[in-house]
């Protein structure tokens, strides 16, 4: 076999390959063997019938067919990696000359990954939020918690902002009762804004027994993004009673014995959320500052794909998920069919590069992952999808999807590389040490990668 390869820009080329025809050998046999198997001719047994009689009742022409589809995908395979290739994808295959006995020449023309220089990072800088927790913050958190251990009591008075109502609802869309739209005994706080847009007007001042109706525009539902009448009764009205902000909350509400001990330990918390905040921003604009530095020609088929793929997601799992279709979501976020397609498109341009200039730092840096590197991935991936690690775990490898985690994380740690040589001051003049949070510092990737890697794997798709 013989092979050249012609650059048509950065990321695609076209092979050119030529095969001597005693190298189909192999394929030519197992074309005979298959057509055998499928085929009955009188006066033969299935399975013996001479390539002399296939050939003459059936055609040469369908046997080197066969022989050819069989024989392509692994000379294509020995093209590219003699060239020494990174594929993208699959490529378009052309047979451009085909003699029996004598040759067989193709073309395929495929996407690979750009070569990419990656400069010298160690100059970057960047600004982050300074780690700061003001006594509002303390007394913000102290707050929340309290209001988790309120407690309610019946009063007989009208409804007013922060009481806890108890109520029946009932939704009708063009005159006709919802067969969804139907719901009694519904505990709901006035004000939290978690029921129906409309409600906490319709049902202040009203008291147990009384009832209002009101328009609403539905979230969920058989009839989600249409408007609807809605009857509101409620049966009970209940007030909230904080308890006192001391010692015995303190002892009630956590494992200290003093508010002062509490609001300590609520410091430290919300500095490690700020900490960990401060540690994710560094990194997402030391990624700003190092894609900005390289140049990353992105294929169009990958891009595309991409592309596809994110609105398709969007569209068929979050947003169905939610009961919204696009129009709708596009309104709720103000946002035009163009502006949209912009940002998906802006989006998925920054994944790509992300991917293969991370990449291209794992090879440089010659970066592994470990198993324990991987167990640790695993688990927040697990986490953040709602499955056990022994469902997710069995998931990914049931769909061969292991070599796509160990991506993530190799990919976290060459940012993480690249984090460690920069400058990263707060904006307090500061130079933060991220070294000093490593307990908090996330290590992935901040950023949107491709929902399908550059090898155009299938489910589950990446993060």
């Amino acid at each position: 076999m013989k092979s050249a390869v012609e650059t048509l820009n950065p990321t695609r080329v076209r092979l050119s390959i030529e095969v001597p025809f005693e190298e189909l050998k192999d394929s030519l046999d197992a074309a005979y063997k298959k057509i055998n198997q499928q085929v009955t001719v009188k006066g033969f047994r299935k399975g013996k019938i001479p390539a002399r009689v296939i050939d003459q009742r059936f055609g040469r022409g369908a046997v080197l067919e066969e022989a050819v589809n069989d024989a392509l995908p692994k000379f294509y395979t020995e093209a590219v990696n003699e060239a020494e290739l990174n594929p993208l994808g699959q490529p378009e295959v052309d047979i451009t000359e085909l003699k029996d006995g004598e040759t067989l020449n193709f073309t395929a023309e495929v996407d690979i990954r750009p070569t990419i220089e990656i400069p010298d990072y160690s100059g970057i800088e960047v600004e982050v939020d300074a780690v700061e927790v003001s006594e509002a913050d303390i007394d913000e958190s102290v707050e929340q918690l309290r209001e988790r251990f309120a407690a309610t009591s019946p009063v007989e008075r009208a409804a007013a902002d922060g009481d806890v109502v108890t109520l029946d609802l009932e939704a009708k869309v063009d005159g006709e009762v919802l067969e969804d739209g139907v719901a009694e005994g519904i505990s709901y706080t006035i004000g939290s804004g978690e029921l129906l847009e409309g409600i906490d007007e319709a049902v202040t001042g009203l008291e147990a027994g009384g009832e209002a109706t009101f328009a609403s525009e539905l979230k969920g539902g058989s009839a989600a993004g249409q408007e609807a009448q809605v009857t509101v009764k409620v049966t009970q009205v209940a007030a909230r009673e904080l308890p006192a902000l001391d010692d015995e909350f303190a002892q009630l509400a956590s494992e200290f014995d003093t508010l002062e001990e509490l609001r300590a330990d609520s410091r430290k918390r919300l500095e490690n959320m700020k900490q960990y905040d401060q540690a994710t921003q560094a990194q997402e604009r030391v990624l700003e500052k190092l894609l900005e530095l390289v140049e990353v020609p992105v294929p169009e088929k990958l891009l595309e794909d991409e592309i596809n793929t994110r609105k398709h997601n969007l569209e068929h799992h979050q947003l169905g998920q939610m009961g919204l279709d696009l129009d709708k979501y596009l309104e709720i976020q103000g946002k035009t069919a163009e502006e949209f397609d912009t940002e998906t498109k802006e989006a998925a341009v920054k994944g790509i590069k992300t991917q293969f200039v991370l990449d291209e730092l794992v090879n440089k840096e010659k970066l592994n992952v470990n198993q324990e590197e991987l167990t640790e991935h695993l688990m927040r991936r697990a986490a953040s999808s709602n499955m056990s690690p022994d469902q997710f775990a069995q998931a990914v490898v049931e769909g061969g999807q292991v070599p796509l985690l160990v991506g993530e994380v190799a990919r976290g740690k060459a940012l993480a590389v690249v984090v460690e040589a920069a400058t990263v001051k707060d904006t307090n003049g500061e130079i933060v040490d991220l070294d000093d949070e490593d307990d908090e510092t996330p290590t992935e990737t901040p950023t949107e990668t491709p929902t399908e890697t550059a090898e155009a794997a299938e489910e589950p798709t990446e993060a």
